[in-house]
């Protein structure tokens, strides 16, 4: 029976009726505590219990666009009262103009993510409980809510089913059928993205001014949700955008799989749409403008691309956003020259020096002036001429995009940290102290809604930090069996678990990707499990359907593969998709994905096959490149022989690696092994006459040069702890190598003898003692000196002491390096860096001391690995990918692939 004005229910005085609805009346009361006006809903008498629980529940919500829940009676809900009108009654007045439906549309869909982050689900959501007030949108009305996953009753689902009246009969429907999702009126289990359909009804009505969903009775209606695809809205409201048709449309899949992962997913996708833009029913942006389609060869300078991406991302409204689609659109490449002044940052170790935003509207990298200078971040909007420059992120590694594309993280090359910078520069924000060199991060969101960051840190497990950096770094557990790295996290949709590529082998030393696998790991309870074996750099795409896509990179190419996020696991068959990106031997690639369907990557030399081939190449400082092995095949660590005519190198990849010397005057090759079981790493000796190399059963062979007799066991070792030999001393009793301790390599050097043609090895012995990673010692012509890599400082440095261990210790290089290399004329040290160029440092010694002068390019850019310098010093020895020695890359250019998740659903299909 209604409550008559007057009449208290508590403290609160009933003034008057102002609604009703299925689930009871709402009153206006007023606290006679407070003072104040409240809204009072008041139950039906069978909803007593849920009402209670689940209003309780709802009422930890607190958001400007939420109805606020003050108290809760044995059957009433107290609420705030709000003054404005309903949606409903605006709509009766015909379609909302467009941006003011856009504006109520954000705010609805804030309102949902923020429920859904606390675990309710409104079930209810409609133009009759939204209202609009002076302030915006007000979204009420929790009382069909729930907290967990629950089912509509069978009976309430069958006794819908069942009715044929006219629709227009009172009360043969409690006003909710038109928004209701397929799996709601179908009795399934429902979470919040059975509000993201009611939602998509509810923007569809606002702007059309017409339900999406339509008939005559009941069960017509009841077989339009389940079955029909509502009318364009364009052809309803012709000034419809296409970025808004799309969005709706993915709202408005029938399976819950198809449609947005959650609320948070659709406010920037929302707030960027260009209601200025084209509409739908005009013709394609890729259409009206002179962009190339599937033309691998032609270049664009910079202007014309921000003209594309103009026209693409305003004009098209994300007309490659995975969403439902009229019809799927053909992959466009646009070769991209971000200017001719900089130069990109090379590879790095795990990580990418090269993202693309989320919504695809910026790109940012690693750069230099190619005058000179450090590197530094620079970001890129799509829809300007230029790129910023963003001070105070000099020597940066690993960028990385927040969900709502506001801020870059990155890591620090100089010092061991990781540090948070808005997209449009200003202050550097320390997020934490790192434990290790830093290999990679993932911004996103958990399971609860709360925004973190994944982080791969050198030589431990991974962790996650708030996006603040408050709080302490919480371990995402312990190391598998074997397993030394944990790099190139990345978070799935949904925050349930996190991928991330593992090794077994061997950090920051000789490569090995067949150690290598792709993992999946549980941010609930750290449960992980193996995805793939062999690949790296994961990647994971959304699609429509169950099951999106896998890219990974596997021996030189690119692939992708169905997978299913939930499960982590493959279904079916992969694919190369990429055969010319930018690819290291450790299958490390310079490439990313924007969650609109755009890939971006840097050209390289990357092979699609069974193995990604190399030659070997004579690379003077210059740059120009000879052939020492010109026939592409798989090598790996090669070493010139003390009289500079023989060349020892590994042969082959994975478990069928063999060492070989090549002769080059004649080109007579011989075979030191044969494939009992996989072998690398040689280093010869100083009298040229034996080999010394490693096996994968953890052993140190040795072998005659000649090839005669059978390589024998000179240490013996485990697998799990393998010896990677280095160098020798020129006196030749002493063998330099690293060695896995307690997670990390140290160096340690090994006294050799010789009884005839037979070397003896005695008990190692460590060199130095240290927590970091040591790694590649290298004895000088003298035999005085060792230089070494060491990320002691936090980032890769190289490094010398006397070899006798004992004394100081000085810092060679200025700037992220690896692989020294001494020269044999005793005058300079030359290494590697991780941005390409080779550097060398002339040298004396003073007393016992080191004296090093600055370091000098010696080689402008390095393509290649695996270094090492012929006898006269003149020129350096290298793997280089098969398509490097032909075409140099060129490092201020990069690719852009729009419509790429069309063309992923073209080459791997999902199956759903």
């Amino acid at each position: 029976m209604p409550l008559s004005s007057g009449e208290q229910l508590g403290h609160y005085k009933i003034v008057s009726m102002i609604g009703k609805g299925g689930m009871g009346e709402v009153y206006l009361g007023t606290d006679t505590r407070l003072d104040r006006s409240v809204a009072i809903k008041v139950s039906a008498r069978e909803f007593n219990d849920r009402f209670e629980r689940e209003a309780r529940a709802i009422s930890a919500l607190n958001h400007p666009n939420i109805c606020t829940l003050h108290d809760v009676g044995p059957n009433y809900l107290v609420m705030e009262y709000i003054e404005g009108e309903t949606l409903s009654k605006i709509i009766e007045r015909g379609p909302l103009p467009l941006d003011k439906a856009l504006s109520y549309a954000v705010q609805i869909v804030d309102a949902l993510a923020a429920a859904h982050a606390k675990g309710v689900i409104h079930r209810d959501l409609k133009p009759g409980n939204i209202i609009i007030t002076k302030n915006g949108a007000k979204v009420l009305d929790f009382g069909l809510a729930k907290v967990s996953t629950e089912k509509i009753s069978p009976e309430s689902a069958a006794n819908i089913q069942t009715v044929t009246e006219p629709i227009t009969r009172a009360g043969a429907i409690l006003g909710t059928l038109y928004y209701m999702s397929p799996e709601q009126v179908e009795g399934k289990d429902s979470d919040g993205r059975s509000d993201i359909f009611s939602f998509g009804v509810v923007l569809y009505e606002m702007v059309t001014g017409q339900r999406p969903f339509t008939g005559d009775t009941q069960a017509a209606v009841l077989a339009a949700l389940l079955k029909d695809q509502p009318a364009p809205m364009s052809q309803r409201q012709p000034a419809t955008p296409r970025a808004l048709e799309r969005v709706v449309r993915k709202c408005l899949e029938k399976k819950p799989d198809d449609r947005w992962h959650s609320a948070r997913d659709l406010t920037p996708t929302l707030e960027l749409i260009d209601l200025e833009a084209p509409p739908t029913s005009m013709s394609s942006a890729s259409t009206s403008v002179p962009i190339p389609v599937q033309t691998p060869h032609k270049k664009w300078l910079w202007p014309a691309v921000a003209a594309t991406a103009l026209v693409l991302l305003a004009g098209g409204g994300y007309q490659w956003w995975s969403a439902h689609r009229f019809t799927d659109l053909p992959l466009i490449r646009t070769d991209v020259n971000l200017g001719d002044d900089i130069a990109l940052a090379g590879p790095v170790t795990f990580v990418t020096n090269f993202v693309i935003s989320p919504d695809a509207t910026r790109i940012a990298y690693i750069a230099r002036p190619t005058a000179g200078g450090p590197f530094k971040l620079y970001t890129r909007r799509l829809d300007q001429p230029k790129a910023i420059e963003l001070p105070g992120t000099e020597n940066p590694r690993g960028p990385f995009f927040s969900p709502d594309g506001h801020w870059l993280g990155f890591g620090s090359a100089s010092s061991r940290k990781l540090f948070k910078i808005s997209v449009d520069g200003g202050a550097v924000v320390p997020l934490m102290d790192l434990a290790g060199v830093f290999q990679g991060a993932s911004w996103g969101q958990d399971s609860k809604g709360e925004s973190v960051i994944v982080v791969a840190q050198g030589g431990k497990p991974l962790v996650r930090i708030a996006d603040n950096g408050g709080g302490q770094p919480a371990s995402l557990g312990p190391f598998a069996p074997g397993e030394i790295i944990q790099v190139s996290p990345r978070l799935l949709p949904g925050g349930k678990a996190v991928l991330f590529a593992g090794n077994t082998g061997n950090e920051g030393g000789p490569s090995d990707p067949d150690r290598g696998s792709i993992e999946g790991i549980s941010l609930a309870d750290h449960q992980r499990k193996t995805i793939l074996k062999g690949a790296a750099s994961p990647r994971y795409v959304a699609s429509r359907g169950g099951a999106g896509h896998l890219l990974y990179t596997f021996k030189g190419a690119v692939y992708a593969v169905p997978f299913d996020p939930d499960r982590l696991e493959t279904q079916g068959s992969a694919v190369p998709i990429l055969s010319d990106a930018q690819i290291s031997p450790t299958t490390r690639a310079k490439y990313d994905v924007s969650l609109t369907g755009t890939l971006i990557y840097q050209k390289g030399s990357g092979a699609a096959g069974e193995g990604a081939l190399s030659t070997v190449q004579w690379i003077d400082p210059s740059g120009k490149m000879e052939p020492l092995l010109a026939k592409p095949g798989t090598y790996s660590d090669v070493r010139v022989s003390p009289d500079g005519k023989r060349l020892a190198m590994t042969v082959g990849d994975g478990a069928k690696q063999d060492i070989q010397v090549l002769e080059w005057q004649s080109g007579r090759t011989t075979s030191l092994t044969f494939g009992t079981t996989a072998y690398a790493d040689p280093v010869w000796t100083p009298d040229g006459q034996s080999v010394i190399f490693a096996a994968s059963d953890g052993n140190l062979y040795s072998a005659r040069a000649d090839g005669s007799g059978q390589p024998q066991v000179l240490v013996k070792g485990e697998a799990t702890a393998p010896r990677i030999p280095w160098s020798f001393s020129p006196d030749g009793k002493r063998l330099a190598f690293m060695q896995r301790v307690a997670g990390v390599y140290q160096l340690w050097t090994l006294p050799i003898g010789q009884e005839g043609s037979v070397l003896r090895a005695g008990m190692p012995e460590q060199f130095l003692k240290s927590t970091a990673t040591d790694i590649m010692p290298q004895f000088s012509p003298d035999g005085k000196w060792l230089a070494y890599r060491s990320n002691v400082s936090g980032t890769d440095q190289v490094y010398v002491r006397p070899a006798s261990g004992q004394g100081g210790q000085w810092i060679v290089s200025t700037q992220a390096a690896t692989a020294p290399l001494w020269s044999r004329n005793g005058q300079d040290l030359l290494y590697e860096t991780t941005d390409g160029p080779v550097m060398a440092v002339h040298y004396s010694a003073k007393g016992d001391a080191f004296v090093a002068d600055k370091p000098r390019v010696w080689l402008a850019k390095f393509t290649g690995s695996s270094g090492d310098l012929s006898a006269d010093g003149k020129r350096l020895v290298a793997i280089v990918p098969e398509h490097a020695a032909a075409a140099p890359q060129v490092e201020h250019e990069v690719v852009f692939l729009q419509n790429f998740f069309d063309e992923l659903r073209r080459k791997v299909p999902t199956g759903k």
